[in-house]
């Protein structure tokens, strides 16, 4: 070959293997910011043209694309037992919500963990194939809560239960009720499903379907809340579960009305130790810690617990706030500070404390783990569809509520509620806790609440469990919390 072709040679090789480095940069380091530009109008007209990856969980695919024999949308978006795990999973339609939008880059085969390994493919035109899910639920307990919710909860109204290993902050269990069926605004639905969204977001009375009650509601957490209180109260008042507490009458400070215990015998009948006083549940106690605490205490001290912020479960998965508000502004839009009466409610998880079943579960976890909180994740790992890991979650902490020491005499405390207190209908069941039963105002049933962990003895797992009924915490929550743990426990 003589000079002068080899040199043309070698240019255009040159210029060949600039292309592909050229291609592999837009397409692979820049593939998602250029999909993802508010100015390309592009970038959903090919999402229903490829299959999405599967989310499993504990060996079973969940939600799964199949081809719908159609040219738009070619791929469709099938969700097993969909209204149990919605709270998780989400739904996909175009946009996205949950598990579904958190890792869509993923499932979607768009992400440049994909993308990079994948140049060569995406150069000769070859579509990327999605990544799959794995969560970390228990899909037997997590139907179990789904069905106990159901069968408990008042026709209208609302419940939710959590579970969370306090080793990992691994969520085992995420339900809610009621729930909808993401297969109903799956891709393969077109104009009905688009229909149906609309309905199901506009939803009937405080149901809001696509509003999941385990993470993205919040409630009166009545009673429950006195584990809050009694850890303040131990770091702030100096108190342990052995100091003598008043548990007699407590007049409030404003209106000079009582506020009444649900009986004024055993430890309720004036003086007992704060262990007795929460195992009986008696309000007067921490209503009156409270007030010597004061709101903004209430207020701040809740942050170590995760109250006064969203926690995010998975990128851009977030759950609601809980909080104890130290004002509250009313409709008119005029702001006032909680005063001394609501102050004493508050330290009962009334007034205008609420909470996600999520946080309270968190508060349960901070007893059972020797004070500290691990960050609570819903996904395990994400594979490719050659098998290779993508993502593994690695368990970090979320912070410290209290000292171990303390976090003991709480177990300690919450053991009692059962073997001796509120929930001696719980025993056998191998879970300990604190009851709550809130008043949701006329005509509206109490939030019931049963948040604790289990075992009883070296517990591995927290729960919050809250059903909008009639009765109590130990009457109605209590029993599904049992049902749940023996599930999980069965693994």
């Amino acid at each position: 070959m003589d000079k002068p072709v080899r040199r043309v040679a070698i240019f255009a090789l040159l210029l060949f293997f600039g292309l592909m480095a050229q291609i592999n940069y837009v397409q692979g380091s820049q593939a998602e910011d250029l999909r993802t530009d508010a100015k390309n109008s592009r970038q959903y007209a090919d999402v229903f043209n490829s299959p999405r990856g599967q989310i499993s969980a504990g060996g079973e695919v969940l939600v799964t694309s199949k081809k719908t024999g159609k040219d738009n949308p070619k791929y469709g978006r099938t969700y097993k037992d969909g209204p149990i795990f919605a709270p998780v999973t989400g739904y996909f339609n175009g946009s996205a919500t949950q598990v579904e939008r958190a890792y869509n880059s993923l499932l979607g085969g768009k992400d440049k963990r994909i993308t990079q390994q994948h140049w060569f493919d995406l150069f000769i035109g070859k579509k990327a194939d999605g990544a799959n899910v794995e969560l970390t639920l228990d899909p037997a307990a997590q139907r179990a809560a789904y069905e106990q919710l159901k069968a408990r909860t008042a026709p209208g109204r609302r419940g939710g239960a959590v579970v969370i290993d306090v080793k990992t902050g691994a969520v085992k269990v995420a339900a809610s009720w009621p729930s909808f069926d993401p297969n109903e605004v799956a891709p393969q639905t077109g104009t009905k499903g688009g229909k149906r969204l609309e309905e199901l977001d506009k939803g009937n009375g405080v149901i809001k379907p696509l509003v999941d009650n385990a993470l993205s509601q919040t409630f009166p957490p009545g009673s429950s809340f006195k584990t809050v209180v009694s850890a303040l109260a131990m770091q702030k008042l100096g108190i342990s579960s052995s100091t003598t507490v008043s548990t007699g009458q407590l007049i409030l400070p404003e209106s000079g009305r009582p506020l009444p215990n649900s009986h004024d015998s055993g430890s309720c009948g004036g003086a007992a130790s704060l262990r007795g006083a929460f195992a009986e549940s008696c309000n007067t106690t921490f209503a009156k810690m409270a007030l010597d605490m004061g709101i903004q205490d209430l207020h701040d001290g809740a942050t170590k617990f995760g109250f006064g912020k969203r926690v995010e479960l998975e990128p851009d998965f977030y759950t609601a706030e809980s909080d104890i508000p130290v004002a509250y502004t009313d409709a008119s839009g005029k702001t006032t500070p909680t005063g001394r009466d609501g102050v004493a409610r508050s330290g009962i998880g009334q007034e205008n404390v609420r909470a996600t079943p999520l946080q309270m579960a968190l508060v349960a976890a901070a007893v059972a783990n020797d004070g500290k909180i691990m960050s609570p994740y819903m996904v395990e790992k994400v594979r490719a569809k050659d098998q290779s890991e993508l993502y593994s979650a690695s368990p970090k902490e979320f912070g410290e509520a209290m000292t171990g020491d303390q976090a003991g005499q709480l177990e300690d405390m919450m053991r009692a509620v059962v073997s001796e207190g509120t929930a001696k209908n719980l025993q056998g069941m191998r879970i300990a806790g604190k009851t709550g039963t809130a008043e949701q105002g006329p005509g509206n049933p109490n939030a019931n609440w049963f948040v604790g962990f289990s075992p009883t003895e070296n517990p591995r797992y927290a729960f919050a469990i809250m059903t909008e009924a009639q009765g109590s915490g130990a009457g109605n929550a209590g029993p599904i919390a049992g049902a749940i743990m023996a599930k999980v426990l069965q693994k």
